[in-house]
């Protein structure tokens, strides 16, 4: 089969793990909202933004972050949005959230498979609005390597539904699912999500996601590995 397209995940893929995404901005919002129930709040935060993850295995409908921040609001009775925006606007988000960084192996990775004529996109769930990812994948350099970015904040529905992946191979002008390799870190949104179209799936191996029954076409422990997986293919 000829790979006409490859499709990134982002978070584990091509920017590194972090357990808690954003648990320092939401530190940010409690110590803005109650700063003497700073703990509190910010672990109820967290737990919110876990429910709304959550959703990948019940509806899989996408959510936004005003939702995630009505509910946050609702359950706290405090202004979590109000709180957020402030924030923001008062703190760059390199500070904001300084734990977020790419794998020094993305851009190399990227390059070389567009050097060979490959389509790159990258397909994210997420609630959070495009301008916070594009903001760090410009700083690093891959905007600039990805045809298209897709964000399920900007979608109804996120992975591992159908319609966010064939959203994906729409973006880069795909036809045929099965020229089209996905890699991901998490084996339920990522891998089974892909296969279930049709896509070749590879998984980048991430001890700290939740494993399920799925075998995915191909392995790999560092991004310079898909080159030698996409190039047997």
């Amino acid at each position: 089969m000829a790979v006409d397209a490859v499709i990134f995940d982002w978070g584990g893929t091509l920017s590194v793990f972090v357990e808690a995404e954003l648990v320092d901005a939401w530190r940010l919002v409690a110590r803005h909202l109650a700063p003497d129930r700073e703990d509190e709040v910010t672990a109820a935060l967290v737990a919110v933004e876990e429910e709304f993850w959550g959703t990948t295995a019940t509806h899989q409908r996408s959510a936004t972050l005003a939702q995630l921040l009505a509910a946050a609001s609702q359950r706290l009775g405090l202004d979590a949005a109000e709180a957020l925006l402030e924030e923001a606007a008062t703190h760059h988000l390199d500070a904001w959230t300084p734990h977020i960084r790419h794998d020094p192996n993305a851009v190399p990775t990227l390059q070389a498979l567009r050097d060979q004529d490959i389509r790159i996109a990258m397909l994210s769930n997420t609630h959070w609005p495009r301008p916070f990812h594009e903001h760090f994948l410009e700083r690093d350099g891959l905007a600039q390597l990805i045809d298209a970015r897709l964000y399920t904040s900007e979608m109804p529905f996120q992975k591992p539904h159908p319609s966010a992946f064939r959203s994906a191979l729409a973006a880069v002008g795909v036809d045929d699912a099965t020229s089209a390799v996905f890699v991901g870190d998490r084996p339920f949104d990522d891998i089974s999500g892909a296969k279930g179209i049709g896509m070749k799936a590879v998984l980048r191996v991430n001890g700290s996601v939740p494993s399920y029954d799925v075998e995915p076409d191909a392995v790999i422990d560092a991004l310079p590995r898909l080159l030698e997986v996409v190039a047997t293919w």
